[in-house]
């Protein structure tokens, strides 16, 4: 896993598409959501987000 974010890092920064960084972090924090969302006690709390 850390040679993914190495790898995304490496080619970023060569090709100068930084711009991608909150792209990225949004997703993340996304599929996190939708992770801990759907099996956790605070599901409905998430549900009433949406």
């Amino acid at each position: 896993m850390l040679e993914l974010f190495s790898d995304l890092w490496a080619f970023m920064k060569e090709r100068k598409k930084f711009w991608l960084t909150p792209v990225i972090i949004v997703l993340i924090l996304l599929g996190a959501l939708i992770v801990f969302g759907g099996s956790s006690a605070i599901a409905p709390f998430i549900y009433t987000l949406f």
